[in-house]
């Protein structure tokens, strides 16, 4: 089988050219170029792979984003076809796992080292490939193969990020362009922030790119069919369009980017601390501080390559930004081609004559000759060295040139590496370069390092886009300088491996982000300095921020994990701090020019992008394969893509597991079951641990008749009913027939309703969205406090906000006999979050306890300890409990699917004298009634 896998990471080999890439879904007509109809009617008639599936579940918790992607696709054609998966991820984002399922083969992704020689060449071939096919900020992955005629193929794809906050806001962006109208497209997002959700919108679809973009019905909201819920801390959006609202937004299904914006409540002191195993995170963001006067020089491009739109747009930009300027701040423009032509030769104060005096020599700047980077950036910086060298507000002011081009280095200094050491070498550190590219012809790598190398930002504007509008969101990020030379400090004796601490400037609406480790997990506060100069002082804040008990287990991941350093489980602080040292060994790798320090770095990085399998360019992606697919993986792997991280709001475990484990064994639930149950024919086991004793009886319903099993809605708002199916008495038995529990309902009211159906062959989850999971299959789906894990036909566990558990076993039977019925046992194995007022055929007794009070066995003796009696009824005894005498006879059971024998005291008569009320009491009208009459003070006349 072919398989070619690309990403433009520079993973190995990227499947096709640019217009291939654009084209992708399109017609093959071309303008001016007439196809005979026949030719174009095989083509319509030709059946390309169907789209299935294409389901985007992404979780965010405290900035920090885990995204799985999941598409399924057929091949309804009689012959073999070639079919791809594409996704653009954005550009700051770290693969972390890619799967691959053709036919009955699966392919598991693989990190591994990246030969040492390739590094150059693959952080150019990450450029190359960013600068031809990604939308702005992005990067597209791609995995090609054959599939099988009539066969299927499913693809995952997860990576995470960092969020960064611009403008006062986080933004999450989800690229939704499956190619091809889908059957069932999804995007799910969990945004959980401890802290709180200040502000929430989602944007209308984006899409500046791609022929084909629609527009929905209504572009001043959410796209239709998108649902908010949202609390204080917690908010789930589902964007879910059918067929036909898919079709009104983009006939070839490039719907575009699902944009989430938010922002979370803050403290304006020291910032936000949070730990979590031995980890933490620090998000210092202060407000309300006055600005620091800007010292700006403008740098445009006006050689020839800039005539044009380019050139209109990005005037009438440098227009608003100028009426922006406030009246402490000084500013100068310098216009460059192959000469560099200055405005003034000094800075000048902001007056309404000094800005229309701009504006008009702005006007008049004119499109000609060549690009002479090197002069420019030199003659900028002498600009704002020679001003800060006298004035007396030189230390307390940002000094920034905010530099746009389309092009490369053509004339004077075109040697990159001289152009970088010749700009640090004026800078020196104290002017920051924030740079903006152009076009595809621009050296987006030569502004990236410009940049990096001198504490500012870069941003790319592709052709067709409005060049004037992103130079002024680009300003409006850098508009607001509050602090400078921001130091923050923590003991050493209390953290270690922490990121960058030091931070030339803090912008209004951003944010500075430190992760590190703790020395002591059970430390109980961290001291905290901050020192920072602004407008009017040198700022220093010292506190003792209390980091509280650090919790272990709240874990979201949202691919199979990799372990962390043996410290514990992994966790979404311990993978933020991963990210952010390996983005900034990346950074400093870039930077260096010392090849020592490049190859210490270089493996630094690699060894922890490995640990934590991040895909970056240091390391690259295996295809592990093919194995034989399992029965019931596709649809484990699968679902677990599709949900991601578990989206329980009080309990953010990940549901992940090691790749190798999950390919090999499907999930199975480890967890203890009580005896405490129903099973068989019914038979009860009802276990009384402080007591050890084991009670159990028989009921004898009727078939269609539904048990009220666990009834405990007033209080914790779980109910458990079961349905009975008959079935014909085996030959010789002393019963007309047999009774057995073919359906389990399970119905949560708190703190949502929903609604849970379980059978041998299928469970049904309805909490809002309905979803039906096949018991053939092993999967784990959770949602608002309910997780439901369905090992392949063995058993399902239903965990309820953590502290109820029930586990209900499958029962099937090969070639089942006359008297044999598929059915289903439930057991009890967590009733810590049941009340005391509980009832129903089990839970009556779940706070109860019991005692023999005529043990024919002797008080030395364990009624559970009769090594001389046999199977069958044994010695009588009267049973306590509840205030009732029961007549009760030793007896032997099995339980746990036949696997276990217990000893039990056996009450007879439909457990007459044991239960309260009477058989009829425990009926219930439909297989969700909650009514009980029994329960709360009720009680039973002896």
């Amino acid at each position: 089988m072919l398989l070619l896998l690309g990403l433009c990471l520079g993973l190995s080999l990227c499947v096709g050219s640019q217009e291939e890439a654009q084209s992708w879904g399109h017609s093959t007509e071309q303008d001016g170029l007439r196809v005979p109809r026949q030719v174009r009617l095989l083509q319509r008639l030709k059946t390309k792979p169907l789209m299935t599936e294409f389901s985007v579940k992404s979780t965010i918790i405290s900035r920090y984003a885990f995204t799985t992607v999941s598409c399924r696709m057929l091949n309804r054609a009689s012959e073999d076809q070639d079919i791809e998966f594409q996704m653009q991820i954005p550009a700051a984002a770290f693969i972390t796992n890619f799967t691959m399922l053709i036919g009955d083969k699966v392919y598991q992704g693989e990190i591994t080292e990246r030969a040492k020689k390739s590094g150059d060449r693959v952080k150019e071939k990450r450029n190359k490939t960013t600068e031809e096919n990604g939308e702005k900020g992005t990067e597209i992955f791609r995995a090609s193969a054959v599939i099988p005629s009539k066969d299927k193929a499913a693809f995952f794809l997860s990576y995470e990020e960092l969020l960064q906050r611009r403008l006062g806001k986080y933004e999450h962006s989800i690229s939704v362009r499956p190619q091809q109208l889908s059957g069932r497209l999804s995007v799910d997002v969990n945004i959980l922030e401890s802290a709180g959700i200040a502000s929430l919108e989602v944007l209308p679809l984006h899409n500046s790119r791609q022929r084909g973009s629609g527009r929905g019905e209504d572009d001043s909201g959410p796209p239709p069919s998108t649902v908010i819920n949202q609390n204080e801390t917690f908010a789930n959006i589902i964007f879910k369009p059918s067929v036909v609202q898919q079709a009104k937004i983009a006939q070839n299904g490039v719907l575009g980017d699902f944009i989430i914006r938010y922002d979370v409540n803050r403290e304006q002191s020291i910032g936000d601390i949070q730990v979590l195993n031995g980890y933490f995170v620090h998000y210092f963001a202060p407000k309300d501080l006055p600005p620091l006067p800007k010292n700006v020089v403008f740098v445009l491009d006006s050689s020839a390559s800039m005539v044009g739109t380019k050139l209109r747009q990005t005037k009438d930009a440098l227009f608003t930004i100028l009426h922006d300027l406030r009246p402490q701040d000084r500013f100068s423009i310098i216009g460059f081609s192959n000469r560099i032509k200055v405005w003034k030769d000094h800075l000048i104060s902001v007056t309404p004559d000094s800005i229309r005096d701009g504006k008009v020599y702005i006007h008049h700047m004119s499109p000609t000759g060549g690009t002479d980077i090197n002069g420019a950036l030199q003659r900028a910086i002498r600009l704002l060295n020679k001003y800060v060298a006298h004035s007396d507000i030189g230390d307390r002011s940002v000094s920034l040139i905010i530099f746009l081009t389309d092009g490369k280095p053509t004339v004077g200094e075109t040697h990159t590496l001289k152009i970088l050491n010749n700009t640090r070498e004026a800078a020196r550190g104290q002017v920051c370069i924030f740079t903006i590219g152009i076009g595809n012809d621009v050296d987006f790598r030569l502004l990236e390092k410009l940049s990096l190398e001198n504490c500012g930002l870069t941003r790319r504007v592709h052709e067709e886009e409005d060049a004037g509008s992103q130079l002024i969101g680009f300003y409006d990020e850098i508009r607001t300088p509050l602090l400078s030379d921001i130091r923050i400090d923590y003991p050493p004796s209390s953290v270690v491996q922490a990121t960058k601490t030091l931070f030339p400037n803090y912008f209004n609406g951003s944010e500075i982000i430190i992760a590190g480790k703790l020395v002591d997990r059970k430390l109980d506060h961290l001291h905290v300095e901050v020192t920072a100069s602004n407008s009017k002082k040198f700022v220093i804040l010292k506190t003792d921020v209390p980091v509280g008990p650090q919790k272990a287990g709240k874990d979201v991941t949202g691919s199979p994990r990799p372990e962390g350093d043996g410290e514990g489980d992994p966790n979404h602080i311990e993978r933020l701090w991963s990210y952010l040292t390996t983005k900034e060994l990346l950074s400093s790798w870039l930077q260096s020019d010392d090849e020592p320090e490049k190859e210490r770095l270089r493996q630094r990085a690699q060894d922890l992008a490995l640990s934590y399998r991040f895909l970056t360019p240091f390391t690259s992606m295996k295809l592990r394969g093919p194995v034989p697919r399992k029965d019931g993986l596709e649809e484990a792997h699968g679902m677990s893509a599709a949900m991601g991280p578990e989206p329980v709001v009080q309990s953010v475990r990940g549901a992940g597991t090691q790749p190798g484990p999950l390919l090999e064994n499907p999930y199975q639930p480890r967890i203890k079951i009580s005896k405490t149950s129903v099973d068989g024919d019914p038979h009860f086991v009802v276990d009384f641990p402080l007591s050890k004793l084991t009670v159990c009886f028989n009921i004898d319903g009727q078939p269609g008749d539904i048990l009220r099993l666990v009834s405990d809605h007033m209080d914790s708002g779980v109910t458990v009913n079961g349905e009975l199916i008959g079935a014909p008495a085996p030959p010789n038995g002393h019963k007309k027939q047999r009774t057995y529990f073919r359906t389990i309902t399970i119905l949560v009211n708190k703190p949502e309703r929903s609604y849970l159906e379980i059978t041998p062959s299928r469970v049904i989850l309805d909490g809002g969205d309905r979803l039906v999971l096949p018991c053939n299959q092993s999967v784990v789906v959770g949602s608002r406090g309910l997780e439901v894990s369905v090992s392949a036909n063995a058993n399902v566990t239903v965990t309820i906000q953590g502290s109820i558990a029930f586990v209900i076993l499958i029962h099937l039977y090969k070639k089942p006999a006359p008297f044999q019925r598929h059915h289903l046992g439930f057991y009890i194995a967590n009733s810590e979050g049941l009340s005391s007022n509980c009832h129903g055929l089990l839970g009556q007794f779940l706070n109860q306890d019991a005692r023999l009070t005529d043990d024919p066995v002797g008080p030395s003796q364990s009624p559970t300890h009769l090594p001389l009696l046999q199977a069958g009824e044994g010695p009588e005894a009267v049973l306590k409990v509840k205030g009732h005498q029961v007549p009760v006879v030793w007896k032997q059971r099995k339980i746990y699917n036949g696997e276990e024998q217990i000893d039990c005291w056996f009450a007879r008569n439909n457990a007459a004298k044991l239960i309260d009320g009477e058989y009829k009491d425990y009926l219930a009208s439909h297989p969700f009634d909650t009514g009980m009459t029994l329960g709360r003070g009720t009680s039973r006349e002896l």
